[in-house]
């Protein structure tokens, strides 16, 4: 599915008009434009199913020629700046941080690739909790492994710039698969 451009421009003109101001004004005529290819850029994760962002970063390597493995080692890739927009109110997750671990099985993935992953995923309108949800899907996939978690910390502007404006809330979300759901030892060395 590709993003409407024509259309987004068409609907973005719709709302200022809506908002009581004039398009065709000087400081807003290129307005419409501007949005529609902001829109193409941050929402570029839309034109792709997890299966296909599994796909385009399926960059591994065989942990074996790398490293020998042992049933403690765990890749943790930290503090991934990630921005989305909240599918509710379309308005900025930001400050968001994201860590991924895993444990290798038989390979391990470029650490590039994670934030990529992650950077993708964020592109869409989206929850939080499915972003988590998003990116531990597609590192299953990449990895052939079940041991994946994802923690995010973000800041949702749709509290801190409306609403109830706390703006010193931030959300908290972790998604624990396999060895990290039921494993407390692993969660203290991963939350440490």
């Amino acid at each position: 599915m590709a993003i409407d451009i024509d259309a987004i421009r068409e609907h973005v003109r719709g709302i200022l008009i809506a908002l009581g101001d004039d398009p065709d004004r000087e400081g807003l005529r290129e307005t419409p434009e501007r949005v529609a290819r902001m829109y193409e850029e941050v929402f570029e994760g839309m034109n792709y199913t997890n299966h296909e962002i599994a796909e385009m970063f399926d960059k591994t390597f065989s942990e074996r020629v790398e490293f020998q493995q042992t049933e403690q080692d765990m890749v943790v890739v930290k503090d991934i700046d990630v921005f989305s927009y909240c599918e509710h109110h379309l308005a900025l997750m930001y400050d968001m941080k994201v860590t991924v671990a895993y444990i290798p099985k038989d390979k391990v993935i470029g650490l590039s690739k994670i934030a990529r992953i992650a950077d993708m995923v964020g592109k869409r309108l989206q929850l939080q909790e499915r972003i988590g949800s998003d990116i531990a899907e597609i590192m299953q996939e990449i990895l052939g492994s079940e041991d994946v978690a994802v923690i995010i910390e973000g800041t949702h502007s749709c509290m801190t710039a409306r609403g109830i404006k706390k703006n010193a809330a931030t959300t908290k979300t972790y998604t624990l698969r396999g060895k990290f759901k039921d494993d407390r030892n692993l969660q203290l060395r991963l939350f440490a």
